[in-house]
């Protein structure tokens, strides 16, 4: 922003509503997976971490950006942590619905080895493999590619930490942002599982469509396929409404670097929101289009928020049922 004056207050009581939306929500998935056992599978590793990245987002990320909103001066390396943070909050979650859209991919592509080759602990070692990356990605500003080289040829900054108005385009670098952050670790990743999405979709219908003749006693796979099917749709939603999220704040970005003075106030304030409000609907999508996290859901409203007295051997029937339905699926088909 090219001016110091404060945020209009909808922009403040908007932030403020995503952020708590972001926590309670996204609390709400990782509890969802602890408390019901067949939410812990290979995918749900990678969703648990896109949720700890959202919950920083809204803990954490939205605070600091409404604190700085106000002009607030401070060191110049400060200024540049925080919004380091937010690129590698931002990159974990691009990184982590990769994994997840490789992960459905493999579990199409080959149904028979899936649970041969993606083990939960490769599945953990790829969640870590994600955050040291986007921790490597997010945190090169702090390595040196930031503007502090540009505020000292000013008369107004000077020295190797000075006090500056902390704003993310005055400390970030945009030729950073637009070509190493969005063209080198944003846009390759969203085309990549664009591609994956339309393949898993492609396998998906052509195996529904074949006619297979198989014996009374073995499983139709058609069930195992509309399955994957609707929880790829699924998937496939929130990678884009995370698209849609923040392609406009990296294309304000592109703006600010090869059109500097061509956008006003507004429009960042939507970006801004665009892609803070990205961190809250996800459990919404859970909660409407996956039946297991929305009886989870379900679950935990009744029993922690009205205080309701849980049925323990209706748990016990369904973990039971859910049981036999692995065994019936693993003996059938998978």
């Amino acid at each position: 922003m090219k001016n110091e004056d404060p945020p209009p207050p909808p922009y403040i009581g908007m932030e403020v509503v995503i952020a708590l939306a972001s926590v309670l929500g996204n609390v709400m998935v990782v509890w969802a997976v602890k408390i019901n056992r067949s939410l812990r599978d290979t995918t749900f590793y990678f969703v648990v971490s896109l949720a700890l990245a959202d919950i920083a987002v809204g803990a954490l990320v939205i605070p600091l950006a409404i604190t700085i909103s106000y002009g607030l001066k401070t060191h110049f390396y400060s200024c540049l942590m925080v919004a380091c943070i937010m690129l590698v909050l931002t990159q974990s979650s691009i990184l982590a619905l990769l994994a997840i859209a490789i992960d459905r991919y493999l579990r199409v592509k080959i149904p028979l080895s899936y649970k041969q080759v993606v083990t939960p602990k490769r599945a953990g070692t790829a969640v870590i493999a994600c955050w040291l990356v986007a921790l490597i990605v997010g945190l090169t500003p702090m390595l040196g590619w930031n503007n502090l080289e540009k505020l000292n040829q000013t008369n107004i900054s000077q020295g190797p930490n000075p006090i500056v108005t902390c704003k993310f385009e005055k400390v970030v670098s945009m030729e950073y942002m637009v070509y190493f952050n969005f063209f080198g670790w944003v846009l390759p990743p969203l085309v990549l599982m664009l591609v994956i999405y339309f393949e898993i979709f492609y396998m998906i219908h052509k195996q529904l469509n074949k006619k297979i003749n198989k014996g009374a006693s073995q499983a139709d796979p058609s069930r195992y396929y509309g399955k994957e099917l609707r929880l790829a749709k699924s998937l496939a939603l929130v990678l884009l409404l995370f698209a849609i999220s923040w392609l406009p704040l990296h294309i304000l970005n592109c703006i600010t670097l090869f059109c500097p003075n061509s956008k006003t106030n507004i429009i960042i304030y939507v970006a801004i929101l665009l892609s803070h409000g990205n961190s809250a609907v996800n459990p919404v999508i859970y909660a409407f289009r996956i039946k297991k996290f929305r009886t989870a859901f379900i679950k935990i409203w009744e029993q922690y928020v009205c205080c309701k007295k849980v049925n323990h051997l209706a748990g016990k029937a369904t973990r039971r049922r859910e049981s036999l339905e692995k065994k019936m699926r693993r003996n059938n088909h998978i």
